[in-house]
């Protein structure tokens, strides 16, 4: 009988999330690097490294939960980053911003505005980096690899 429960739980749970987590209520994050130069790529992956922590620590189960956690994370992201760039050239914006068309865990996304979190350093002509913060899909490091599975969790939580 657990077994049939449980199964059906899943099923229950995987079509409410396809349901509910479709581009226009995905949060999305982007750093710019400010040039395609060795050490402005470095400065990126190293206030990226810096900010990693509160960035993906969020416990939000709802989009307007991880937008009240990210409001709330911008001065934290802002005294880090001005740790690594002593000239603080560099900008945070939460909102609607530009994203152009992206391939990312096998699927594409169409560019266009989309709610997100976009730190651009100095001039932003860069390369970048992007990730979907909720849900939570976000990978930072090609090494190491970050999810957070609601399902997961909640089949931990009952078992």
């Amino acid at each position: 009988m657990k077994k049939i429960v449980l199964i059906i739980f899943v099923i229950v749970t995987v079509l409410s999330i396809n349901k509910n987590y479709n581009e226009q209520n995905m949060i999305r994050f982007r750093i710019i690097a400010s040039s395609n130069q060795e050490e402005d790529q470095e400065l990126k992956r190293k206030i990226l490294k810096s900010i990693k922590k509160d960035l993906l620590s969020s416990s939000a189960t709802t989009i307007e939960e991880e937008r009240e956690y990210l409001k709330n994370k911008i001065p934290t992201f802002e005294e880090k980053i001005k740790k690594e760039l002593p000239n603080n050239n560099y900008s945070i914006h939460y909102g609607l911003n530009y994203f152009p068309q992206k391939q990312y865990n096998g699927k594409t996304y169409k560019e266009g505005e989309y709610e997100s979190l976009v730190i651009t350093l100095g001039s932003g002509e860069g390369n970048n980096f992007w990730c979907i913060l909720f849900p939570p899909l976000c990978m930072i490091d090609e090494e190491e690899i970050e999810y957070k599975s609601l399902i997961k969790e909640v089949l931990s939580n009952w078992f």
